[in-house]
């Protein structure tokens, strides 16, 4: 299966070569009476009509041998991918599986969460990995304008001197005299073996894989955001139960205290409930300080200074819960779409027409060189004079001692490099989506499992306290069944919190979350102004982002006049 329907810049380098082909009959045909100018003479030289002839039909026959060497790319087959069936998306429960849509590709609005939904939104925008990454896609902008204008003659350069000189002579007349000169030389290097093209493709594909990372991070940050908010409102939802059974072990710790006084009960009762009291109310302390190094981290995601989030001040100890509107898709193109499998491909396309710039190296170099030059002299006896040439260049680095043949090696080697980092990244998609459905699926397993735990451990704790009073129990059974109780409850929770994060993995896993960074500008105002202060970046920070599934590279950038 051809990978790269969007690489067309064979057409490019055709459009340029038809009418070169006519302008180097023209010249050529002008070649003919080639003049040297002078201010006292006009001197004409005749050329061989047939000679003439023959050597516009060399030309014409060259540029139409033009051709393109080194691999044409194609996208690496994975054997498994098409046969594998989703593992263990298979197991998730047949009302959870649905269709793509909308809340799949902005996942996060399924959780009814607002405060969420701002901070993702944030996240995207500012952080600045995501920053670094638009600007990297300035950058790729950048080099593909670079290979575009090698479609042009790549030499332009203008020359001109002045040069003063003179000579003192003894018992004669000193002499001095100005010489000015003045040139415009040209070197266009025509496209034969397509090594211009292929240029044009790599930077195309980096381009592309630009932007995929962009999307990439566009995801990471979703899923990160989300994370982090999930796990802070777990621990707040610890904390509250670390709290509340503190407080009941409290209570049972001063029942304890009036027995004992009242003779009733020995001092290991109170000592042993005192000890355990301590043990939850040290808890405290580290739920705390997990809290605050999570609020830290989306701190920092959200480019904010660490410290609490004014935006989590509502919605307290409510763990976000949703309905997993999951993409049962083909698991094949499912893997494929995501934006780190896409870059992987794209850095793969981008190396593999590196290979033909390389091949391209084996063969001669063909270009046209012109020069119009005018030059003077203060000198009486000498005369103005305008001179200019035109003609084939050929360059061919025949002895090069295996230099030329083993950069196409390196060049091949890398491509493998990257084959297998492919294949890498294809395996680790599909790991991400088995690991974050089964861990889904088995959280949700436990979860009735555990709040079942949890009333019974309420319930066993309300008899061995009626027990206890009544003297029916001694107080280790009471001990037994607090701590019974804030293990189920703490562990219920923590099992709540680790269902959302397997969702929100499995969503990641599915590389949703990037399709809406494609409508957004890429840099904001505000870098956009600094850099076109620094630099003249013409229409390049504002061209937007091609939409999803519009893979089609723009056109190769023409050449423009400052």
């Amino acid at each position: 299966m051809t990978v790269v329907p969007h690489y067309h810049s064979s057409e490019a380098s055709k459009d340029v070569l038809k009418p070169l082909t006519g302008l180097i009959t023209t010249l050529a045909a002008q070649a003919s009476a080639n003049l040297r100018l002078r201010a006292e003479s006009v001197c004409t030289m005749s050329v061989n009509p047939l000679a003439m002839r023959a050597a516009v039909l060399a030309w014409a026959v060259l540029l139409s041998a033009c051709t393109t060497v080194g691999p044409d790319f194609k996208r690496p087959e994975v054997a498994w991918l098409e046969a594998w069936t989703g593992g263990s998306l298979k197991s998730l429960p047949a009302g959870v599986q649905g269709a793509r849509s909308a809340h799949t590709q902005e996942w996060w609005y399924n959780f009814n969460d607002p405060a969420l939904a701002l901070l993702v939104a944030e996240a995207q925008r500012v952080n600045p990995n995501v920053r670094t990454a638009g600007i990297r896609i300035m950058e790729a902008r950048a080099q593909l304008g670079i290979a575009g204008s090698a479609l042009y003659p790549q030499l332009q350069q203008a020359t001109g001197d002045a040069v003063s000189a003179g000579e003192v002579r003894s018992g004669a007349a000193d002499t001095n005299a100005v010489t000015f000169s003045a040139g415009l030389q040209i070197g266009w290097e025509l496209d034969f073996w397509g090594k211009f093209k292929r240029g044009i493709e790599a930077a195309d594909a980096g381009y592309f894989a630009s932007i995929a990372q962009y999307d990439d991070l566009q995801v990471l940050m979703a899923a990160q955001v989300a994370s982090l908010y999930c796990s802070i409102r777990t621990l707040e939802a610890r904390l509250s139960i670390a709290r509340e059974n503190a407080a009941i072990q409290r209570r049972s710790v001063e029942i304890a205290e009036r027995l004992f006084k009242g003779g009733a009960e020995s001092e290991l009762d109170v000592q042993q409930g005192k000890a355990q009291l301590f043990v939850t109310l040290s808890t405290i302390p580290q739920l705390e300080g997990l809290q605050r190094q999570a609020e830290n981290a989306l701190s920092t995601l959200l480019a904010r200074a660490p410290g609490p989030l004014p935006e989590m001040a509502t919605g307290k100890e409510v763990i976000p819960q949703a309905e997993p509107s999951v993409i049962v898709d083909v698991p094949a193109d499912l893997l494929r779409r995501r934006p780190d499998v896409r870059a992987a491909e794209m850095q793969l396309a981008a190396q593999s027409a590196l290979i033909g710039v390389s091949v391209a190296e084996l063969y001669p170099s063909i270009s046209l060189l012109g020069f119009v030059g005018l030059s003077a002299t203060s000198l009486g006896e000498s005369s103005r004079a305008l001179s200019w040439s035109l003609g084939p260049s050929l360059t061919w680095n025949v002895f090069d001692y295996g230099r030329l043949t083993n950069a196409v090696l390196v060049q091949d080697a890398r491509f493998q490099q990257l084959y297998e980092q492919y294949h890498d990244a294809v395996l680790r998609a599909a790991r991400e989506v088995d690991d974050a459905a089964v861990g889904f699926v088995k959280s949700g397993e436990q979860i009735p499992l555990l709040a079942d735990a949890v009333q019974s451990a309420r319930r066993s704790l309300d008899i061995a306290n009626i027990q206890y009073r009544e003297g029916l129990t001694d107080f280790q059974r009471v001990l037994d069944s607090q701590r019974t109780l804030f293990s189920q409850q703490d562990l219920l929770v923590t099992t709540r919190g680790d269902l959302t994060q397997n969702l929100i993995a499995l969503y990641k896993g599915m590389g949703g979350g990037w399709e809406q960074g494609r409508a957004r500008p890429v840099l904001d105002d505000a870098t956009r102004e600094t850099m076109r202060q620094r630099s003249n970046w013409k229409n390049l920070l504002e061209a937007p982002l091609p939409a999803p599934g519009a893979d089609v590279p723009p056109t190769p950038p023409k050449r423009q006049t400052p």
